[in-house]
């Protein structure tokens, strides 16, 4: 489900809670609304309350976790890329075939990953890994005729392994981090604390005002967290900028 969607979602079942609550504090016997019974509702509440907040924390921290991690791995394979170019180029000669299946390589990556039209990234899209595995194959074909381009060759086949290791790691992170089911049990918390906020508040306009910026708020943390947990698409995606740099440095 698309994040605005899910977080406008979110925001409405908290909301409904609260006005839930405004609505039972009419209907409810007053025998149900005693000092006491207020009293153990408020420290159940408090429990729940404490819970919901270690638990939206985490998520939180899990979704940026994920995020970082991600945009660490685009920047280090952009690294890799760049450093397998100059070391090709270095190496001169009969290694411009390999250069220009590494340069293929990276423009349809950069393709799969930022697709054109607003399409979900595809990292799994195996013409790239065929065209990563002919750049092998032509570097290992390579004839060096010193110590320098032999030195340059192995480098290059090591460099390009690590290259293969990289992506298959960057498919693996493509899923989500956050678990749906501690999400909805989180929702259903901050649900049921906001209809005990209901409960014991007073029914005017300012109530309900509270109740809709405090549900859109949450639902703005909601909404973060499920955009950083998807780091390759969507408004907060991770920048194309270090790809393509090395993109337009494969040109010269």
């Amino acid at each position: 489900m698309d994040p605005i969607i899910a977080s406008l979602l979110v925001a409405l079942c908290i909301f409904a809670g609260g006005i839930a609550g405004l609505f039972l504090h009419r209907v409810l016997p007053a025998s149900h609304m005693t000092r006491e019974t207020q009293e153990v509702v408020r420290l159940g509440i408090g429990m729940i309350s404490v819970l919901s907040s270690l638990v939206l924390g985490l998520l939180i921290a899990t979704a940026k976790g994920s995020y970082d991690t991600t945009d660490r791995a685009v920047q280090s394979y952009a690294a890799e890329l760049a450093l397998l170019n100059e070391t090709l180029r270095d190496y001169g000669g009969d290694a411009g075939v390999p250069r220009d299946l590494l340069r293929a390589y990276t423009e349809r990556l950069l393709r799969d990953i930022w697709p054109a039209g607003g399409a979900a990234p595809d990292l799994g899209d195996g013409q790239a890994g065929v065209l990563m595995e002919h750049v092998r194959e032509q570097i290992r074909a390579l004839k060096p005729v010193d110590d320098g381009q032999k030195w340059l060759r192995d480098q290059a086949l090591v460099i390009n392994m690590e290259l293969l290791r990289q992506r298959w790691l960057l498919i693996g992170e493509q899923g989500a981090s956050v678990s749906p089911v501690v999400l909805g049990m989180l929702i259903c918390w901050i649900t049921v604390i906001f209809v005990s906020f209901g409960m014991n508040a007073p029914r005017n306009a300012t109530v309900a005002a509270a109740f809709l910026i405090c549900a859109l708020t949450i639902g703005g943390a909601i909404f973060l967290i499920l955009e950083m947990d998807r780091p390759l698409d969507g408004v907060l995606q991770i920048s194309s900028q270090p790809l393509r740099e090395v993109l337009g440095r494969m040109r010269w």
